[in-house]
């Protein structure tokens, strides 16, 4: 069976490549030549029936995603369906399901049947809380079978951390850093590829990662590892190191038929992050960047959803294409369901204030519909057109 990349370069404009055009008010062959050259992507596996397509990607609309999951602390489903609920409600374009507790296939499940959005998913999580007695007996098996599980699930994308390996480690290791690795999938491959002595078995085996996303038609996000997790550590070696080879990767999914994006920082501060999109951009080919934030200080726990945001808007200006949504939670606890509508709102501003700068079709006129309605007193008006209506209430 054909992927959709694949279809679109055949010449076929299918549904959803015409619905996506239709919501963004562009054209379906710009839409189909976006896919073809790798610039947008539409995420979305066959089995999530659930599903209302959206694009991400160079000339749309800059989308947000919102992430939640189970703990082995906190495995509560309906906790999680109501945070999913929250976040769709005011605004996520994308969900991720970053459980660790409880029946992970039922909570995959569950949140898959239940979105609208596109889910997407860290299948290593799983194959380290499932490895017997230590993620360090990880085997390539236990890997590949993660990825198989989470595609059958009906998952749309799925971060992959092939970009990590011994080179970028040792480059790592030259810079000192003051938070090392901060992400948890980059930090297990880190931790097994020590222990082991081995290199990363997913960039060595990435060739079996595209035969599994091809056969379910699942949208790659390769994982940026080594991201800065502190201001201190942002646009170092060991960071641009991975990217090189992420832009690599991306090439070759590409030429598998299969549809990816580049995952990026992380912590950055403010004069750094246009350099940071702009290289991502030259270094992947255009390719879609999601980028975490990225938080512009480190002082201000309990306000990163505000830290992050300002550099969100920054980085969407710029050319980011999905911004991954910060709570007032991070780097504290995990996020309750009230958290993740601020994370979201946050985000909604900033991916809004970016389509403005960007000069996105249809941006400037709703900002314009609010003001004629403040001018005019009409407040059930701006109430309707207000990001939050009941609290403008």
């Amino acid at each position: 069976m054909k992927t959709l990349l694949e279809r679109a370069r055949d010449r076929e404009i299918t549904e959803e490549m015409r619905f996506v055009a239709l919501k963004e008010n562009l054209s379906p062959e710009f839409i189909r030549e976006g896919l073809v050259s790798g610039r947008l992507i539409i995420p979305r596996n066959p089995l999530h029936t659930s599903l209302v397509p959206m694009g991400i990607g160079k000339g749309l609309r800059t989308k947000i995603n919102a992430n939640f999951g189970t703990s082995k602390g906190r495995a509560e489903l309906e906790a999680e369906l109501r945070k999913m609920h929250m976040a769709v409600h005011f605004g996520a374009d994308t969900v991720m399901d970053l459980s660790t507790g409880g029946d992970l296939k039922h909570v995959r499940d569950e949140i898959v049947k239940a979105s609208p959005v596109p889910v997407g998913s860290v299948p290593i999580y799983e194959a380290a809380a499932k490895a017997k007695h230590h993620f360090m007996n990880l085997s390539e098996k236990d890997l590949f079978d993660a990825l198989i599980e989470h595609a059958k699930s009906g998952i749309d994308y799925m971060t992959i951390h092939a970009g990590i390996t011994r080179k970028a480690l040792r480059c790592m290791d030259e810079q000192k850093r003051i938070a090392d690795v901060v992400s948890r999938g980059g930090g297990i491959l880190a931790v097994w590829m020590r222990h082991n002595n081995r290199e990363n078995p997913l960039y060595e085996g990435y060739d079996q990662v595209l035969e599994i996303l091809h056969k379910y038609d699942v949208t790659v996000s390769l994982g940026d590892s080594l991201r800065p997790g502190a201001i201190h550590d942002a646009s170092d070696k060991a960071q641009f190191e991975e990217l090189r080879t992420l832009g690599e990767l991306q090439q070759r999914t590409l030429k598998a038929g299969v549809q990816s994006m580049i995952e990026g920082p992380g912590h950055v501060p403010l004069h750094q992050i246009e350099m940071n999109v702009r290289l991502q951009k030259e270094l992947c080919h255009e390719a879609p960047f999601y980028v975490l934030g990225p938080l512009v200080t480190d002082i201000a726990p309990g306000y990163d959803h505000i830290t992050s945001a300002i550099g969100a808007a920054i980085a969407g200006w710029h050319g980011a294409d999905l911004l991954c949504y910060v709570t007032p939670a991070e780097h504290l606890r995990l996020p309750t369901a009230e958290d993740v509508k601020e994370g979201v709102i946050a985000y909604r501003i900033a991916a809004h204030a970016a389509d403005l700068a960007k000069g996105y079709p249809g941006a400037m006129e709703w900002d314009n519909e609010l003001s004629r309605a403040r001018k005019a007193l009409d407040w059930e008006k701006q109430y309707a057109l207000a990001l939050d209506p009941e609290k403008a209430r």
